[in-house]
């Protein structure tokens, strides 16, 4: 019974060779694959990400180079002949480009560079935001006070992460209209605000006194 058992033993074992090959021979290939795949994949994320620290690398490169120039219009004009390939190295470009117009007295050049950013939908809204408001700031001159309002009060919606720095450039406009009352109780909300910093109510503080008003006292806050 010994040698039967073994026979059999043998064969079973003969079988299971046949039958694991012939899966190999027929599903092999989909293992092959998934290694192929994998290795692929992150051959593919390696070549990436070499390839983005290259572009950051050449893109700051080319902005240090532009920047190096002594005429703030010879900077204007050499940033704004670099080349980018990212929203954000845009952004960044465009940000500096506005700041050597401003300089070379270029206004209308920097305010379109700032509203490039600030239209640039695939920015953070704080970046979009700090752009918009740097584009009305240079436009305080030029925009009727009525355009800058209705821009700021967009800019002072709840939530919005430059709220109170446009609140007081509201109440400024206020006071360029006229409305100093009107400006006397916005800058008084802004300084009980919960988010306000301290340079902000000591700014709307003394603000206050210069249009002859009185601050009213800070409430206590809690937590």
């Amino acid at each position: 019974m010994s040698d039967v058992d073994s026979f059999i033993d043998e064969v079973t074992e003969e079988v299971r060779r046949d039958r694991l090959f012939l899966l190999l021979r027929r599903w092999g290939w989909v293992g092959v694959l998934v290694v192929v795949l994998i290795v692929g994949g992150a051959a593919f994320n390696e070549v990436r990400k070499s390839r983005a620290t290259s572009q950051a690398q050449d893109l700051g490169d080319s902005i240090l180079t532009a920047l190096a120039q002594n005429q703030s219009e010879d900077r204007a004009a050499s940033l704004a002949a670099v080349e980018t390939q990212s929203p954000g190295g845009d952004a960044v470009l465009n940000m500096l480009l506005s700041a050597s117009q401003s300089e070379a007295g270029s206004e209308q050049d920097a305010v379109a560079s700032l509203n490039a950013i600030a239209s640039q939908g695939d920015l953070p809204e704080i970046y979009r935001a700090i752009a918009a408001f740097k584009a009305l700031l240079l436009q305080s001159d030029t925009l009727p006070a009525a355009d800058r309002r209705l821009q700021f009060e967009a800019l002072a919606a709840p939530g919005a992460p430059l709220r109170l720095l446009a609140e007081e450039q509201l109440a400024l406009i206020d006071v360029s209209e006229g409305n100093i009352d009107a400006a006397i109780t916005r800058l008084q909300a802004l300084r009980q605000d919960a988010e306000v910093s301290v340079d902000q109510q000591q700014r709307a503080a003394q603000l206050i006194v210069a249009l002859g008003g009185e601050p009213e006292p800070l409430i206590a806050r809690q937590g």
